[in-house]
């Protein structure tokens, strides 16, 4: 039984890794497939395995094997997308939170679920990046650290709330059958 609720955790901070490394380089940061995969762990699996997940994610990397999409290690705290990777275990509880607390699986309540996570993520984030790059403007990191990649991360939100509405339900039988 154990077996069956970690295997999906270790499920999505492989396709998380697998995700960074889906990745167009821009600014000071690239356009990767995590937030889709954290996303999507959040919505499948709920607050706390989603936020799991993402945390064996990010703990993997910290301890050198090279998951994200610069890299691997300690010293990845050293770059300016650092507070975009920690974020990423708030977002996906954050979305789990909001499907349960809005019962209904539709896309649209997905993808206002996957919304609350990216502005959670942004918030951790954008502060991070702030005081990393120290001499730019606050206005500056929100064009550069956020206003750029807000169109592609909408439409992966998107992606993931029309996903999360197909597979949620095979999830949910899945787990109920044992």
């Amino acid at each position: 039984m154990r077996l069956k609720k970690l295997l999906p955790v270790a499920l999505f901070a492989g396709l998380t890794a697998l995700g960074a490394f889906l990745r167009i380089p821009v600014g000071y940061t690239s356009f990767t497939l995590q937030t889709f995969f954290c996303c999507l762990a959040g919505l499948l699996l709920g607050p706390f395995r989603g936020a799991a997940s993402q945390a064996a994610y990010v703990l993997l990397g910290l301890t050198g094997v090279p998951v994200f999409a610069q890299g691997g290690g300690l010293m990845y705290f050293a770059v300016p997308s650092a507070g975009f990777l920690l974020g990423l275990i708030p977002m996906a509880f954050t979305v789990g939170l909001l499907r349960n607390l809005l019962k209904k699986t539709s896309p649209c309540r997905l993808l206002l679920a996957n919304i609350g996570g990216l502005f959670v993520l942004y918030v951790c984030a954008l502060p991070y990046l702030y005081l990393f790059l120290g001499n730019v403007s606050f206005r500056d990191t929100l064009i550069y650290g956020c206003l750029i990649y807000l169109p592609f991360d909408l439409i992966k939100l998107l992606a993931t709330a029309l996903l999360g509405a197909r597979l949620l339900p095979i999830v949910q039988k899945a787990t109920h059958e044992y």
